[in-house]
């Protein structure tokens, strides 16, 4: 019903104008092999979150998007509290804040191609990974909740980095409303020793070369050339984010039969901002952002470790961390005017470009760094933030390459030990918590991570700065 009503508005942006309960027009972002190829649940599932009430300007969907929970995974969609509009779990999905963290290491491939090898054994070895990894970090119960409202602040205060990672990361590492009453004795006490892990699923680190330069003036304002090593962290909020998405989705769904909310389903249960269920939320979600970026945080710490050991010349400088599963209080310019929206990004960057009273002083005139993961057999990119962007999409853009078939069907095309020996024979080193784990994440289960990133850069979300192919991942 709703792929039937896509049509092309402008070169990479598609629209289904509103009709039935719809509010606001879908706007899909991509080329026409994006388009021929989107699984219909995606226009069904954008059009759903846009007869959600309070929505403004439009549903969006990124180059990557694909079928997710309640909202499309790529979805973006701004609320306004003036107008009703509400908060939704389903848009911020069940990983709070998962999110990529890249580091400059002062390294080129050179230094590293003799001790390749050490260096993904020692990553490997230091860096809790997969289904249930728990570190060697153990926090109380006050020691946790420290940690939810103060996140990568608190982190770097309990000797795990250095104050200058903090100007680097979004919200300088610490979301100031949290209400850690809220998350539930559960889901702190899956977390109590899982920060500094790095999870299971699509999660890695990875030691990454640059293998290409698209703008020389915004690489060199990052510091990064062509050879250059990067290593790039991927990973989320653990046991805590999934458990606040479970209490909270079943609590919403009852929420919204007593404000009279018709949900289009069940999966984008939602809550008034302005009501108690909405705030709680908000707080609880704030926490599981703290948590995201203090597990970013201390992981930085450990990489660092290994580093020092392995390649002491290394200097490991953050450039940026930006987390692509949130709700964010931002300003954006709706009908002529500035209003205070409710932004989700569900599998979605945010992509702030230049002049950004929030970036940092160093990168105010380039614009936001946009990390952007790939596949541990393909690319990665890092993008920059446009002001167009900050138009089209509330200052966001897509987040991966997005998959392209289910984690069980690659498991049935693909066995982990042969896509662990394939790409060896290419030179790169994986090292995996499991081998089905590998199979689930081959390269072949994901969309050519180049087309969604040339197709984001052609609708003018964001600009290319530079590829990274993966030497080394370690994979949950």
């Amino acid at each position: 019903m709703y792929a039937d009503k896509i049509k092309k508005r402008f070169d990479y942006q598609w629209h289904i104008e509103p009709f039935g309960e719809m509010k606001v027009p879908v706007i899909i972002f991509g080329d026409e092999f994006i388009i021929k190829e989107l699984d219909d649940k995606v226009y069904e599932q954008a059009a759903n979150v846009a007869k959600l009430p309070g929505i403004v300007k439009a549903s969006c969907a990124m180059p990557d998007a694909h079928w997710g929970y309640g909202f499309p995974i790529g979805g973006v969609a701004a609320f306004d509290p003036e107008q009703g509009g509400v908060i939704s779990a389903g848009g911020v999905g069940f990983d709070i804040a998962c999110g990529v963290r890249s580091l400059l290491t002062g390294l080129t491939v050179d230094d590293i191609e003799a001790v390749k090898g050490q260096l993904a054994d020692s990553l490997a070895s230091k860096i809790p990974a997969g289904v249930g990894s728990t570190g060697k970090l153990h926090l109380s119960t006050k020691e946790l909740d420290n940690m939810l409202r103060g996140g990568a602040q608190w982190a770097v205060e309990q000797g795990f980095g250095i104050k200058e990672d903090l100007e680097h990361t979004e919200e300088n590492g610490c979301m100031k409303d949290t209400q850690p009453r809220y998350v539930s004795d559960k889901a702190k006490q899956r977390q109590q020793d899982q920060v500094g892990t790095l999870g299971s699923g699509n999660h890695y680190l990875e030691v990454q070369k640059v293998t290409e330069i698209f703008d020389s003036t915004i690489a060199q304002a990052f510091g990064l050339k062509t050879h250059d090593i990067v290593l790039s962290v991927h990973c989320g909020s653990r046991g805590l984010g999934h458990q606040i998405g479970t209490d909270f989705l079943p609590r919403m769904v009852k929420d919204c039969e007593r404000h009279s909310i018709k949900l289009p389903e069940r999966e984008l249960a939602c809550a008034p901002i302005s009501s108690d269920l909405g705030q709680q939320y908000y707080g609880a979600m704030n926490c599981g952002i703290n948590c995201a970026v203090a597990n970013r945080q201390v992981l930085t710490d450990l990489v660092r470790k290994v580093f020092s050991r392995v390649l002491p010349k290394a200097n490991l400088k953050l450039l940026y961390d930006v987390s692509h599963n949130t709700c964010k209080v931002e300003e954006h310019q709706v009908n002529g005017g500035k209003r205070k929206l409710f932004v989700h990004r569900k599998g979605a960057t945010r992509a702030f470009g230049p002049g950004d009273k929030s970036l940092p002083d160093d990168l105010k005139s380039t614009g936001q760094p946009v990390l952007i993961g790939g596949t541990m057999g393909t690319a990665s990119y890092i993008l920059v933030g446009t002001k167009e962007g900050m138009q089209l999409s509330f200052g966001s853009c897509c987040h991966g390459a997005g998959r392209a078939m289910s984690r069980k069907s690659a498991t049935k095309k693909w066995h982990g030990r042969d896509v662990i020996r394939n790409l060896a024979n290419r030179g790169i080193i994986i090292r995996g918590a499991s081998l089905r784990g590998v199979a689930e994440e081959a390269p072949g289960a994901y969309k050519d991570v180049s087309v969604v990133v040339d197709a984001t850069e052609k609708a003018h979300l964001a600009k290319k700065v530079v590829k990274l192919e993966p030497m080394i991942c370690v994979k949950g």
